[in-house]
């Protein structure tokens, strides 16, 4: 075979190794804008609207963990992270499916942030939430009368905090309140539970129960306890809490166990090896936008 001959399939071979070498475009917003959350601002959480998304008064850390796949617990790194709050909001590129979100936030860190971090294993402190003594308590939720037709779409998360509780939309019909000293969820699946429990926790809570349905949530507790749990939570925000105040939380009691025993479930301590995200370099404000 002459040389003109070989020609087309040295180039058919060529272009076949360069597309196998040619590492597939990064995943990242079309457009994104960082800026402070307004001191204000007593909502946040995740919004979808369309091909917009909007992340409000999240600290870096929580954007971190978002990124990573992780719990906030799981991201180490200077204590000023879990202070400052910004709101984020981008356009997501045609076609997003919600498994590419992370990527795209993880590539805004790295640009706006100029964020370097690894990943390791570390044995922690956890509560591993497992079944406690029958009869589990958890009622199964009733079938969503009016299921997502999109499951791909991002969830959608929020958040509306004020002095007479919270309430979490965690999209897709789950949901819970925290008020008066109770707690009151809606199709949570187990895993939802635990994610839940750990805002209010000292450490990470892992799913440990085997539980595989959707289920209605509900327990109680004292004036009391319900003070200590609210600030277990505003502590694991990154709120600012004067020292009196953190020295009560020291001194109280810890109301979760017994809250989790309401639902038929019980928190196991245990030392566990987790995967954590360690922040090697990280800027205090964004890169312009």
């Amino acid at each position: 075979m002459n040389a003109q001959a070989w020609l087309p399939l040295l180039l058919l071979t060529s272009a076949t190794v360069l597309a196998q070498s040619t590492p597939p475009p990064r995943p990242e917003f079309e457009v994104a804008s960082v800026r402070p959350s307004s001191p204000a601002g007593s909502s946040g959480g995740v919004r979808i609207d369309g091909a917009q998304v909007h992340f409000g008064g999240l600290t870096l850390r929580e954007y971190i963990a978002r990124a990573s796949g992780v719990r906030v617990a799981q991201v180490m790194g200077p204590d000023w992270m879990a202070a400052t709050r910004f709101d984020v909001d981008a356009t997501l590129p045609e076609g997003t499916k919600a498994n590419q979100v992370p990527d795209m936030l993880a590539a805004l860190l790295r640009d706006r942030f100029a964020l370097k971090q690894h990943r390791e294993q570390r044995e922690m402190a956890t509560y591993a939430l497992v079944l406690g003594k029958p009869p589990l308590k958890l009622k199964e939720s009733a079938p969503d009368p009016n299921p997502s037709s999109r499951p791909e779409v991002p969830v959608n998360v929020t958040v509306v905090a004020g002095a007479a509780g919270v309430a979490v939309d965690l999209g897709h019909g789950a949901s819970y309140t925290f008020a008066g000293g109770k707690f009151a969820g809606n199709r949570m699946t187990a895993k939802m539970i635990a994610d839940t429990l750990e805002r209010f926790a000292d450490r990470p809570v892992l799913d440990m129960t085997g539980l595989a349905g959707t289920y209605d949530v509900a327990f109680e507790m004292t004036s009391e306890d319900s003070q200590a749990f609210g600030l277990r939570a505003a502590v694991n925000a990154g709120v600012a809490l004067p020292p009196q105040v953190l020295r009560l939380l020291d001194t109280a009691s810890d109301p979760l166990p017994g809250a989790v025993e309401q639902l038929g479930l019980k928190l196991d301590p245990r030392k566990l090896p987790i995967d954590v995200v360690i922040v090697d370099e990280i800027r205090r404000s964004p890169i312009d936008n």
